[in-house]
């Protein structure tokens, strides 16, 4: 079942993203849908109701009334009538008023009417998307059922880089075709993943870490969730905010990696280990601060960590997906190859830091992925929530084999 014959009500909010709205527009068309544009008064300042008129072959409501011939534009009509609600771009002032049940426009009436699914594509400023009260009424409105269509990260209009761009057009369509057609390809599979650092105590202010953002692990769990898994994320200390529909576990320690993933990973149909865990801890952490002195070296004696991704490979039953990382500081193929087969996995991604643009800290990446047949795919350097994709369609695959 897709949206072809399906009424939807398409509800634009004032963002700088409203000109994506009307490719949006052809899309729904496209695809068969009947489209009635619903705008926010602030809209009308980033995109004309003419064009999304054009577009759709229906006037677009803005009030409540008509400026000119008074005819009322019936809230409880317009909602009842629709198959979907979908407001993209939905600014943070719409998905506030949304959230407190505040009605002061036409679009507001219509959400508060619904019966509908409502599917909401935030689109703003980096800050305003991490700022807590948006975080509050995101979780509010997922509380009522609305479906949230997660924003996509790289260079927003305020000239930050990071997550608050609004979803494409395509991507969209997808999210609400899927949920007509129940075409989530991971729909009803539980997926774990592991992002960040550890951190290894040296005493109670010091520690030995790596430079791991977190940002790779946290790309492919928010992917994961796009396409129906139901994901926990084992994360190591980062600032990322836990994307939408994640269930975030917080953990420093590598020890504390192993065992929260040896809770989660029986129930796991995919396990990605993207995590940056530490090698090495010292053997004795100190209770107290280590005080500098008069000495002019500290001799600190490590001992191996449990290496988790091994671990879960010993424990991996059959239909259960396993996918690695391999850093190397060379092209290191056939170390990730090695590593692939000694620790029972389905496929290893491999990146390198000698790859510019790629790395720890930045948005980019640039990996090759090699399977258990001895595939190997090498691709561009592209922005981390591609590589998520990528990543991802390789898990669709194998779980649809």
């Amino acid at each position: 079942m897709s949206i072809r014959g399906k009424h939807v009500l398409l509800g634009v909010c004032g963002s700088i993203a409203a000109y994506k709205s009307a490719h949006l527009t052809r899309l729904l068309i496209k695809a068969g849908a009947k489209v009635q544009v619903v705008m926010t008064p602030d809209a009308t300042n980033f995109i004309t109701p003419l064009t999304l008129a054009t577009l759709s072959d229906n006037p677009v409501l803005v009030d409540y009334f008509h400026p000119t011939s008074g005819e009322w534009n019936n809230h409880v009509h317009l909602a009842l009538a629709a198959d979907a609600v979908v407001v993209a771009p939905a600014s943070a002032n719409t998905l506030a008023k949304f959230a407190q049940g505040l009605c002061d426009n036409l679009l507001c009436a219509i959400y508060l009417s619904a019966k509908s699914p409502v599917f909401v594509a935030p689109a703003m400023d980096l800050d305003m998307w991490q700022h807590g009260s948006t975080r509050s009424n995101i979780d509010r409105l997922k509380a009522f059922g609305n479906h949230v269509i997660p924003p996509g990260e790289g260079p927003l209009a305020s000239g930050l880089s990071g997550a608050g761009r609004l979803a494409e057009p395509e991507e969209i369509l997808a999210f609400v075709e899927a949920h007509f057609s129940g075409g989530y390809p991971l729909a009803g599979k539980k997926a774990l993943v592991t992002a960040g650092p550890t951190q290894e105590a040296i005493d109670p202010v010091r520690y030995i870490g790596n430079h791991s953002s977190g940002k790779m692990g946290y790309a492919i769990a928010s992917t994961l969730t796009d396409l129906g898994a139901d994901v926990t994320l084992v994360s190591g200390p980062t600032t990322l905010p836990a994307p939408p529909m994640v269930k975030r576990v917080s953990v420093i320690s590598a020890a504390e990696m192993l065992q929260a993933c040896l809770t989660h990973f029986p129930h796991a149909d995919i396990t990605v280990m993207s995590a940056a865990v530490a090698d090495f801890t010292p053997k004795d952490a100190a209770t107290q601060k280590i005080k500098k002195g008069n000495e002019h070296q500290l001799d600190l004696e490590l001992v191996k960590t449990t290496d988790i991704l091994a671990t879960l490979g010993q424990q991996k039953r059959k239909g259960q997906v396993l996918v690695g990382f391999a850093l190397e500081t060379d092209d290191g193929r056939a170390s990730a190859q090695d590593k692939l087969r000694r620790k029972n996995l389905d496929f290893i991604v491999l990146n390198s830091t000698r790859d510019k643009g790629a790395g720890f800290a930045g948005d980019s990446n640039k990996v090759t992925i090699i399977d258990q047949h001895n595939s190997i795919e090498e691709f561009d350097l592209k922005p981390k929530t591609e590589v998520a994709a990528d990543i991802c369609a390789r898990i669709v695959g194998l779980i649809n084999a």
